[in-house]
């Protein structure tokens, strides 16, 4: 069990990796393609992947199993990544990349309605607040926050859908031994049913010359190949493990490998202040990720019950 929980930990951690250099990709595709083109693209190459990985497929098993799975669609690729790109036309990227990343916030309350044992205790808040201020730091770097209320609001409804689509997840594994590709699988077949009648109602226009651009090539395979046919199993593996309160604190991390690749990769300089922003970041995480210390009553109780059990041991 302690092997599946580091493995979890890893896993968790090499996605928003990947996760958080994917806006560069992404901000390099939307030269020649539109927001909608490139989330169609993606998904639609992650769902052929993920057949050829995993061709079995999961028999419905009740309503409401499906109806999960087409919530976690409908949640967790159709909504935060529509209007995650829309805000983007109405506010600037570092208001989207602040209130995006108070997602963890979400999916905590809804845990507290509707995932038992997954109410989070006074260490997840404190580090909330390091992290939000230490990817505050980073995103507006000492420049004066603007608010532009269309923009922020499509972030913040963003943000709640990603809350949602944990715990869909959550939900989606305590139903039974079910393999994360396979699931997975199934989720990318809701999102894309969803994204479709968007992209045809957005008038669609295929591209397909833009893909004689080897670079733009790279970028869509890496998107939907590695951002999101890997990495969402990876994702939904480890919220199956930690919980989706505990895997949602590492989308914390996303900014600061935001900034590293764009150091790597765009030269972009690095600031004392993003230092410390990364700094609050790190902190705030492992804050996040501290267990919370069980009641006076009941470490009474299994000190009790081991004793027990070793008296009546002894008699035997």
């Amino acid at each position: 069990m302690e092997n599946n929980t580091l493995k979890a930990h890893v896993y968790a951690l090499i996605t928003i990796l990947i996760w958080g250099s994917t806006f560069i990709s992404t901000k390099l595709l939307l030269v020649d393609f539109s927001a909608i083109e490139i989330l169609l693209y993606r998904f639609v190459l992650g769902y052929v992947v993920l057949i050829f990985i995993c061709p079995k497929t999961i028999r419905p098993t009740s309503l409401r199993q499906e109806l999960y799975y087409a919530g976690a669609g409908a949640t967790g690729l159709t909504i935060y990544y529509l209007l995650e790109n829309i805000a983007l036309l109405y506010t600037y990227a570092s208001n989207v990349g602040t209130i995006v990343s108070i997602a963890p916030l979400f999916t905590a309350i809804f845990a507290c309605y509707f995932l038992k044992n997954e109410r989070p205790g006074k260490f997840f808040y404190i580090g909330f607040v390091l992290a939000i201020y230490g990817v505050i730091i980073i995103s507006f770097r000492g420049t004066a926050i603007s608010i532009n209320p269309q923009g922020d609001l499509l972030c913040i409804i963003a943000a709640i859908s990603w809350g949602a689509y944990s715990v869909f997840c959550k939900k989606i594994s305590n139903l039974g031994n079910i393999n994360a590709t396979q699931m997975t699988k199934r989720i990318f077949f809701y999102g894309i049913l969803f994204i479709l009648p968007i992209a045809l109602f957005g008038k669609w226009n295929w591209r397909w010359q833009h893909f004689a651009d080897p670079l733009n090539t790279l970028n869509m395979l890496y998107l939907g190949v590695g951002a999101s046919a890997i990495c969402f199993v990876t994702w939904n593996w480890a919220i199956a493990e930690l919980g989706a309160v505990k895997t949602s604190a590492y989308l914390y991390l996303t900014p600061v490998i935001t900034v590293i690749a764009s150091a790597i990769i765009l030269n972009e300089p690095v600031t004392k202040n993003l230092l410390i922003g990364i700094s609050f970041i790190l902190v705030g995480l492992i804050v996040s990720e501290i267990k919370k210390a069980p009641k006076r009553g009941a470490l009474i109780k299994l000190s009790l019950d081991k004793e027990s059990y070793f008296r009546n041991k002894d008699h035997r």
